[in-house]
């Protein structure tokens, strides 16, 4: 097991798990009980053995787990905590609910909301299209603006920032226009605010092509307490556990006391009668 960070800080990972089969939700599980961050967000989640394998492995240890089950077809957002929980602000997307889930973390300063996103990808037709759009914009309305508010929001966005490197034709006006939207609506782009001219990706296609689909956004009141904020590109280019890289967050905010877990890699021991 992870030792915990130490108590002046709260880290958070959020890792595409690509929808895994049981065998491969074995292995990232044995990857994510060894990571140091309190909170994990997990994206593209499906209704698949795999995805209930690690929901009732963190469960059984402890963990505090938020995990809508996604309709069938679908994907969805897991969140799993070894921090209290506390009431979130409300968070509800009527459209597809099981991508934008919501947790409440107990903190020194107050309930620090965490939104994890999984916007659905598209290809050119009007249909999936329009399928995007309609979810974006549930996103823009359901989600409170962050110029007063402890909240961090992040996933797998399936957009690029407006001016990522290189340019790809086929994203449109709708999808660099919710990139913008969290700046105008009191939230910053962590990653971007420690290191405005890095180029990093978090999926590579099969021609080598980077993309920066994963983001991390911290409400304007916590932009300070941001220490670092990087990619861990690990489960995806050498343990193959995914085909998208992590991205982990540290903030200078200290949690409560972490609930008392156990090694969710490890079956617990079947109860006796004597």
């Amino acid at each position: 097991m992870p030792t915990d960070p130490p108590t002046q800080t709260l880290s958070l990972l959020t890792f595409n798990i690509g929808g895994p089969s049981l065998e491969r939700a074995e292995r990232q599980l044995a990857w994510l009980a060894q990571r140091p961050e309190q909170v994990l967000v997990l994206t593209e989640t499906t209704p698949s053995g795999g995805c209930a394998f690690l929901a009732d492995r963190f469960t059984s240890a402890g963990y505090a787990v938020a995990y809508p089950v996604p309709d069938k077809g679908e994907r969805g957002v897991m969140i799993v905590s070894r921090l209290p929980v506390a009431e979130a602000s409300p968070l509800s997307t009527a459209y597809l609910p099981y991508r934008a889930v919501s947790m409440g973390i107990k903190t020194e300063r107050g309930p620090l909301d965490i939104i994890g996103l999984y916007v659905p990808s598209r290809d050119a037709s009007p249909a999936k299209t329009e399928r995007k759009q309609r979810f974006i914009a549930d996103c823009q309305t359901s989600i409170r603006s962050g110029a007063s508010s402890g909240r961090v929001v992040l996933g797998d966005f399936n957009i690029l920032e407006p001016d990522h490197e290189p340019r790809y034709p086929t994203f449109r006006p709708f999808e660099y226009e919710f990139y913008r939207w969290f700046g105008d609506n009191g939230y910053q782009d962590a990653f971007r605010h420690l290191h405005p001219a890095d180029r990093e990706y978090s999926w590579v296609g099969r021609t080598n092509d980077g993309y920066r689909y994963d983001h991390a956004f911290v409400s304007h009141p916590l932009i300070g307490a941001v220490e670092d904020c990087a990619y861990v590109h690990e489960p995806r280019t050498v343990t193959r556990l995914s085909d998208h890289s992590g991205l982990t967050l540290r903030l200078a905010l200290a949690g409560e006391e972490p609930l008392v877990v156990s090694d969710p890699t490890v079956l617990p021991e079947p109860e006796t009668l004597f």
